[in-house]
């Protein structure tokens, strides 16, 4: 089949968050902007997350939110297009929108807003977005008519067309391995690899934690149960909700605590997290010494999960009054409450995970323009990188960030 030969300044590959920003950024430059995306729609991560609400930022962007290899990486980007950069954007276009804990933004009405805003700056700056193309090489072309070579196909299986497009700026924007269905992959791994570019180890961060020993069943029973903690691990922290599912823990405080828990951990549970656990069950044995310890309880937490704490730490003194507790013994109860010791045996991995930790290491790139060093013109940004956010907006920030300072140079 005969191959189209087409000329661009820049392709980008990737029609995400970051890739679409990036774009539009380069396009309003007067660049001539393609962007190839693999799925039949583009934009299916930003649609599905914050339960299709998109969580577009947070009103507090700190270095700190982000997990890298490199800590210091994301400070330029993050400083040159912040949070209220976006959010000035998402006010022109009229979007309502809402903060909820933490200060995270979240559309009011649809994620179907982001994506259109964003479709609608890339054709405001003359970008062509193309779906249903399958990269299938790409070559340093190093003649005069650009830099690298894009061979690729577009169309449903059926019908496919060989097209290939020669640029001077490749924009690598392919995301990474998290939620496969929605379109994960490795490519940009490969792609790295191609120009002998070091990648740091990659793992599932912001995914749910799994176990294989008794807390298995305990969490089956208690699916569905969930409550405010604080969870530690290897020095972090988070205080949010835990929520209990067939296969171990999830919710928000999980899915934080994740980006920090490496196989062979523990996490530390904290119950009772606004309480001085040990002081309150005391004062509550002399007011209330008639009470059963599980009734207490069950006035700070759900009754189901009383039942289970109570069979694992006190079932044999499951119905003595509380005043006939040492105060030893009733310390020793705080103790477990405030720091309920777990061992998961796994992630659920990349299936459920929100970001892939890990990526191309950010040693090798420059954190002003995202391009590579030694190679003129090739540009990592996103998720693809080893930059991965907190839970909270974060990750779209730094597809925000990173997509502006490619799209200020490509």
């Amino acid at each position: 089949m005969h191959e189209r030969i087409e000329h661009y300044d820049v392709v980008i590959l990737g029609a995400g968050a970051a890739g679409l920003f990036c774009a539009a950024v380069a396009g309003a430059r007067g660049r001539r902007v393609l962007v190839l995306e693999k799925a039949n729609k583009v934009g299916k991560k930003i649609l599905m997350s914050g339960g299709g609400r998109c969580n577009f930022t947070n009103r507090v962007v700190e270095p700190e939110h982000f997990v890298s290899g490199n800590p210091h990486f994301c400070k330029s980007a993050l400083s040159r297009y912040t949070q209220w950069d976006f959010i000035a954007l998402v006010e022109r276009y009229g979007i309502d929108y809402e903060e909820r804990a933490h200060g995270q933004l979240f559309c009011q009405n649809s994620a179907q807003d982001i994506l259109t805003m964003l479709l609608q700056e890339c054709d405001k700056a003359g970008v062509t977005v193309s779906s249903r193309c399958g990269v299938k090489s790409i070559e340093a072309a190093g003649d005069s008519t650009g830099r690298f070579s894009v061979s690729f196909d577009q169309g449903p299986d059926t019908e496919k067309s060989n097209r290939s497009a020669v640029c001077q700026s490749l924009v690598v924007a392919t995301g990474a391995l998290s939620i496969p269905t929605l379109g994960g992959s490795g490519i940009g791994y490969d792609i790295a690899a191609q120009f002998s570019l070091p990648l740091t180890e990659r793992r599932a961060g912001l995914v749910p934690l799994m176990f294989s020993d008794d807390m298995k069943s305990i969490c089956e029973r208690l699916s569905g149960v969930a409550l405010e903690v604080d969870v530690h691990c290897n020095g972090q922290s988070f205080t949010e909700n835990l929520l209990f599912t067939h296969r171990g823990v999830s919710g928000p405080v999980i899915l934080q605590i994740s980006n920090y828990w490496y196989p062979g951990n523990t996490v530390s549970i904290n119950l009772l997290p606004s309480l001085d656990i040990s002081q309150w069950l005391l004062q509550s044995k002399r007011d209330q010494g008639h009470s059963l310890l599980r009734s207490l309880l069950a006035q700070k937490l759900p009754k189901a999960l009383v039942a289970e704490l109570q069979t694992l730490w006190w079932s044999n003194d499951a119905e003595r009054k509380l005043a006939d507790y040492s105060d030893r013994r009733l310390s020793e109860l705080a103790a477990l409450l405030g720091s309920w010791i777990l061992k998961p045996s796994g992630t659920e991995g990349y299936r459920t995970a929100e970001v892939t930790l890990g990526g191309v290491d950010t040693v090798g790139m420059s954190s002003r323009t995202m391009e590579a060093g030694g190679h003129d013109g090739l540009f990592f940004i996103g998720e693809v990188l080893d930059v991965s956010g907190h839970l909270g907006g974060y990750n779209f920030q730094w597809a925000w960030s990173s997509g502006f300072c490619a799209g200020q140079y490509v």
